[in-house]
């Protein structure tokens, strides 16, 4: 088992209780198969899709074709399952803060920025209409900011429909508190909460208590990750 396998399985318990809606993973091969693994596992009713515009029927292994196609997903569909609350993205974040907005677009000031990132493109309308969640490959101070450059995605503070979860390299965080804000969920084995706070450049929430540790895969989950993805491209994702 590796730390790879860890965040995969994580990454796909935020689709857990989602039933018959689109679960899109988006990026490397972690929210893919995160979104898979769920389907094969605990929410079979999961639409899934081959990364372009096909409904899969069965749920292929990693740069594989699927054998069953349910349905074509032509872009104007993608839209309407978004708008009307159809679809639970994972994704990714160039920086976020403690309510959870989070900033894809440029590093640094609008009129002049240090670097010029993706732009919004489809975050605003899916953190303001649908359930959202993150996969941060590299848990620093440089993402978890006080306050992003530019607000791509919706926080809880204005008005995102729900931040699911989010999953880094080293733990598990949500925003199931009082105001909002992002609190600890658990940390990864081989990880401490003293590292996951010095990673972060804001205070997390609720950490008075113990935090639990990430559950590990099930012998079912590795079986599965080895079909799903042979060439364990999920560990290029994750330094551990």
């Amino acid at each position: 088992m590796s730390r790879a396998d860890v965040c995969v399985v994580a990454c796909a318990e935020a689709f857990r209780g989602d039933g018959e809606i689109l679960a899109a993973g988006i990026g490397g091969p972690v929210t893919v198969l995160a979104a898979r693994l769920a389907r094969l596992t605990f929410e079979p009713d999961l639409l899934t899709h081959d990364g372009v515009c096909l409904l899969t029927g069965d749920v292929p292994a990693l740069g594989q074709a699927p054998e069953v196609v349910e349905g074509w997903l032509p872009f104007r569909e993608h839209l309407w399952l978004v708008l009307n609350g159809r679809r639970h993205a994972m994704l990714g974040a160039g920086q976020i803060d403690r309510y959870g907005n989070t900033n894809i677009s440029c590093i640094g000031d609008w009129a002049r920025p240090k670097a010029q990132l993706l732009g919004v493109r489809g975050a605003p309308g899916n953190t303001r209409c649908d359930p959202t969640s993150y996969w941060i490959p590299r848990h620093s101070t440089r993402v978890f900011v006080r306050e992003v450059d530019m607000v791509s995605g919706l926080g809880t503070d204005r008005g995102a429909f729900e931040l699911r979860r989010v999953v880094t390299d080293l733990a598990v965080l949500d925003f199931r508190t009082e105001d909002g804000t992002m609190r600890l969920v658990s940390v990864h084995p081989g990880v401490s909460v003293d590292e996951v706070v010095a990673a972060t450049g804001f205070p997390l929430s609720d950490l008075s208590g113990d935090v639990p540790q990430t559950r590990e895969p099930t012998p079912e989950e590795l079986a599965l990750l080895a079909r799903l993805d042979p060439g364990r491209l999920r560990d290029r994702e994750v330094a551990a």
